[in-house]
């Protein structure tokens, strides 16, 4: 038996031996584990699913074990990747820390910094938000102008961010900040926020989808140690680019919280009705065949694209790429979910509309932002044509 395959079986057992069955199942919406100092589970057993995780450092499993990741290699993660598949066990930790800001924390940060925040993210001790968009640097997120400035033993921070995803929840913000105002790209710098220090405010903004993941965070004279600062002053465009690919990367992989090619197809049977084994409404059921088939070549492309990171590759232009298409068919998905459901997909709440109906039109309006999120699919299709088909700028 080779090292892999005996990694695989151990694996196995471990998984079956600590799994909770109740972590077994399939996610309502409430139950994703964030973690943070304020964190709620769902039930006794997700918090017990995140430590057992965490203790062999499996919410981070390529991570270096000196900051507490699992150590594994690229083979070995991808087979616990298999094996938690195999048994439909849930994320035990959803975190920007994991996603995010962990890579580059370990590209770019400190020794000290690297040993202060790996094993707290590892373990979902903190939970992290992140401080680039603001009101007038969407975008052209290099226009922001939230000042940090040199006050000696300290910085001075003020300024506003915008759409900042749970920041009213966060412990800690990675932000962006303008420390030369001389200078554009060049005057940004990458600095380390506590959301409770005097001066932070974060303020929900409530979405046509009701829901409030989104905030406007404000700094009014934050005073932040210097030692909060990761890499160099004036590098933070250079750890911005490089943070962005990753979360461009992971909000393609999750597909928006999708995954629900077989939901549609079940949805739709159900709702619409089968007859000779086969969905009653010819046009729709030609319509779900195609999102189905797109939703099985963007799993493959995303886990292509992901293999050649995990190797080295450097695959920039590549994410936003993805990023644009997963935007579309999560945009596609939810609008063929309320179109399968008929008059039951008009339903906002109240008697005549089951939770599963009420969802489906939230999910349908809130995937109207997939295309703004995480780099609009504008500014994507301009890094394709720059970047990708090597087109010019029209004089």
């Amino acid at each position: 038996m080779s090292a892999l395959e005996t990694f695989r079986t151990e694996t196995r057992a471990w998984l079956e031996a600590n799994s909770p069955a109740s972590m077994r199942t399939p996610m309502a919406e409430g139950d994703i584990v964030w973690g943070g100092r304020k964190a709620k589970f769902p039930n006794a057993d997700a918090k017990l699913w995140l430590e057992r995780m965490a203790e062999r450092g499996w919410t981070a499993p390529t991570w270096p074990r000196d900051y507490g990741g699992g150590g594994l290699t690229r083979e070995e993660a991808q087979v616990l990747e298999q094996e938690l598949r195999r048994i439909h066990a849930r994320p035990a930790l959803s975190s920007f820390g994991v996603w995010m800001l962990g890579p580059v924390l370990l590209e770019y940060a400190s020794e000290e910094q690297k040993r202060e925040h790996l094993p707290k993210i590892v373990r979902g001790e903190i939970r992290w938000c992140q401080g680039y968009s603001e009101p007038g640097a969407g975008s052209d997120l290099a226009g922001l102008q939230t000042r940090c400035e040199d006050k000696g033993d300290h910085y001075l921070i003020n300024g506003q961010k915008v759409w900042t995803s749970y920041a009213n929840h966060a412990d800690m913000c990675f932000c962006l900040v303008r420390t030369d105002p001389t200078k554009k790209h060049e005057g940004i710098s990458f600095i380390l926020i506590d959301m409770t220090w005097p001066g932070v405010d974060a303020r929900p903004i409530q979405l046509i989808s009701g829901s409030s993941p989104f905030c406007e965070t404000f700094f009014t004279d934050v005073k932040a140690p210097k030692a909060n600062l990761v890499g160099r002053v004036g590098g933070g465009w250079e750890i911005a680019k490089r943070l962005l690919q990753y979360e461009r990367m992971n909000i393609s992989a999750s597909g928006f919280g999708g995954g629900a090619g077989p939901q549609l197809i079940d949805l739709a049977q159900r709702y619409v009705g089968v007859k000779d084994g086969r969905l009653v409404d010819a046009d729709l059921r030609a319509r779900i065949a195609r999102q189905s088939m797109y939703e099985r070549a963007f799993g493959l492309t995303v886990r292509r694209s992901t293999e050649q990171a995990k190797a080295g590759s450097d695959v920039g232009p590549a994410t936003s790429i993805i990023k644009y298409a997963a935007a579309k068919m999560n945009q596609n998905r939810t609008e063929l979910q309320v179109e399968a459901l008929g008059y039951q997909g008009l339903g906002w709440e109240g008697e005549g509309f089951t939770p599963e109906e009420t969802l489906a039109t939230r999910s349908f309006l809130r995937a109207k932002g997939n295309s703004i999120e995480g780099g609009t699919s504008e500014v994507n299709l301009n890094v394709v044509a720059k970047r990708v088909l090597g087109l010019r700028d029209h004089q």
